[in-house]
Order: structure tokens, then sequence, then C-alpha cells
């Protein structure tokens, strides 16, 4: 077996950093709700996720030259982005990528403030992480598959030239965006926690709006900085959406179903469904 990268070890330690943080999560929210089966259950999924991802994306390799996905099999609209490179978009991704601690900052601020309560900040703080883990596992075991090559691979002279010569195995896999994927996962967590605490402000839609700027803003940049085509960073998003909003209904806290009233001249029920 090849000798685990930094990279691999680095994400095995955050999978454990995620399955100790179900010991320490309040199980009594008043937006979220959290049980220890169900929880127990989706966070060693999604550290498993994040653990065999990772695994498999340490394990690629640099295909051989007649096996490299041809560019002119690329779709109409990735194909004016291949043999991109731009240093300078590269790391604005990655500075752009800070923006990732806006939802915790808001539930702290929240908190300190005291519009939400601990149990709440506890139980959006889980399901963050559990969301982050499971896009990101998703992603790597995705990108292991090597659908086609990453833009720069296919450059022919200047920057892209050079970084396409020192390309690594993970290039080979560009097909889904992982920063695209990250993002979208933080703007969504961002406008609910956002909508759940304040839902009568007049700032949701600002809030909502800035944080899907910023998300759209990280894949712009992926796509400028020739690390991902359209359809990746499209796809991406769609995908980190998704698990967060699938993660976030799980644990919204539902109403009961059928409730009783009473007063001095009545007597009733309420159902809901």
């Amino acid at each position: 077996m090849k000798r685990l990268d930094k990279f691999f070890c680095l994400r095995i330690a955050v999978a454990f950093l995620l399955l100790a943080s179900i010991s320490n999560a309040v199980f009594a929210a008043e937006h979220y709700e959290l049980s220890l089966k169900k929880d127990l259950s989706l966070t060693f999924a999604a550290a498993f996720t994040s653990v065999y991802g990772s695994y498999r994306y340490s394990q690629m390799e640099v295909p051989e030259p007649d096996e490299v996905f041809d560019q002119s099999r690329l779709l109409p609209w990735d194909k004016p982005v291949a043999g991109r490179y731009s240093k300078s978009a590269d790391r604005a991704s990655d500075w752009v990528s800070v923006l990732g601690v806006a939802p915790l900052a808001i539930g702290g601020i929240s908190w300190y403030r005291g519009d939400a309560d601990g149990y709440d900040f506890g139980a959006f703080s889980l399901m963050l992480v559990q969301a982050l883990a499971i896009q990101s596992g998703i992603n790597l075991m995705v990108r292991s598959l090597e659908f086609w090559p990453r833009p720069y691979v296919y450059g022919e002279d200047g920057a892209s030239l050079e970084k396409a010569r020192d390309a690594k195995g993970e290039a080979y896999g560009s097909f889904f965006s992982g920063h695209a994927s990250a993002a979208f996962t933080i703007a969504y967590f961002t406008g609910d926690w956002f909508s759940e605490v304040y839902p009568n402000s007049r700032y949701k839609g600002v809030v909502w709006a800035s944080a899907l700027s910023a998300a759209s803003l990280v894949g712009v940049l992926r796509i400028a900085a020739g690390k991902h085509y359209p359809t990746d960073v499209f796809v991406g998003a769609l995908v980190g959406a998704g698990v967060s909003f699938s993660v976030i209904e799980l644990h919204k806290k539902k109403g009961d179903k059928v409730s009783l009233y009473a007063d001095l001249n009545s007597l009733g029920f309420v159902a809901r469904f």
C-alpha cells in the first residue's frame, strides 16, 4: 500500500474530531432536534465517507498519455476553459474560502446576544460538521473516478504548460468542484441559521444574497484559475446545497402532530400534517 500523504492523515484526524463531537452535543435544541440514534449513525456515516473519500483521493495516479481524456470530448460550454491557468485566481479562491467561518460566527454572535441558546448552537455546529464531511467525502470519491482532467492539464504554453508538467494524480479528476461544494454548504447553513433565529428580520434576503454571492464568487474564481470547468462548479453547488438541505431538514424541529387545548368552555385538539 502506498504511504499515505499528509493530506490524507489530516482528514483522518478531522474525521476523529467529527466522531468526538457527537459526545459534546446537547440533544434538546429549540430550532433543531438531535437524537443519539440518528446523529450517532449520521456522524459515523459522515466520518466514513470523509475517510474513504480521502483514501481514494490519495491513491490517484497520473494516467498514461494515451489514457488521458481527449479534450475534444469536453462538454461544449467547458471547452473554452481548457488550457487555462491563473495563479492569482487560484490563490484568491482560497482566500475567499476564509468566509467558511461565517455560519459559526453568526451563530456565536446570536448566542452571545441571547437571540439563540447554547443548545441550538451546539446542534447547529454538529450539523455543519456533518454536512461538510459528507459533501467532502462524496466529492473526493467522485473525483477519484477521473472523469476528466483539470483545465490546466491541457495547457500548451506559459504558466498553464508549466502547471500541467507538474500535475499530480489528483489533477486528472476535475469533476466536481470541492471548493464550490463546500462554499454552497457554508452559504446554505449561513442563510438557514439567520432565517431560523431571525425569522422576521428585514435582513434575511441580504444575508441569503450575500452568502450565495460569496459562494458563487468561489466558483467563478475556480473557473478563472483553470482548476475547474463550469460543469464542475455547477454540480458542486448542487451537491453542497443538496447535502446541506438534507442534513438541516433531518434536524429541523417538528411540532407535535397532535396537541390538546382546553379552556373553561371547550375542549379539543389540533392535528398538524
